[in-house]
């Protein structure tokens, strides 16, 4: 895999959005690098989208734009999903954090279950990330981990009373 420069990438927007301002040049474990700089981004959106109609369009817009900077990234690297690329973890994140309180503990569990299953990738996810191209097929699969990882953590508050 390509190693980029990291000048190249910071000072180049679609870039350096593309590779979560950086957190994907993480030598080691850039996608949960990644989760990890989402955290606090999501706890930006939830100020700033003042309900969940809000917050659902901030996610839908940040997986269209998505579509275009992962796939932008990954043509001018020359390599398919490039593990710096983790624009697609915060949106998978952010899926995964729909409708789950901001306690240290749910967002330690959004964190570890979206992990879960970016990694993992159970069927479709993997399928569909051998299957699915470009800035698109970037962004599918997280968002399918994500969902995945909301489902489980729904469940979970579900059982636990919350």
């Amino acid at each position: 895999m390509m190693k980029p420069a990291p000048a190249a990438i910071l000072t180049n927007p679609v870039h350096c959005l593309a590779f979560g301002f950086g957190a994907g040049l993480a030598p080691k474990a850039p996608g949960t690098v990644g989760t990890l700089v989402a955290i606090p981004l999501h706890f930006l959106l939830v100020q700033v989208a003042f309900n969940l109609a809000a917050y659902m369009a901030m996610i839908v817009a940040a997986f269209i734009v998505g579509i275009y900077l992962c796939g932008k990234t990954a043509r001018d690297l020359g390599v398919h999903d490039h593990g710096g690329i983790v624009w697609d973890e915060f949106v998978g994140y952010w899926i995964t954090m729909i409708l789950v309180p901001l306690t240290w503990y749910w967002v330690l569990a959004g964190f570890l279950a979206f992990r879960f299953f970016d990694i993992i990738k159970p069927w479709p996810i993997g399928w569909l990330d051998k299957k699915v191209h470009g800035g698109f097929g970037i962004m599918l699969d997280d968002a399918i981990a994500g969902l995945y990882a909301g489902v489980i953590i729904q469940v979970a508050m579900y059982f636990t009373g919350y």
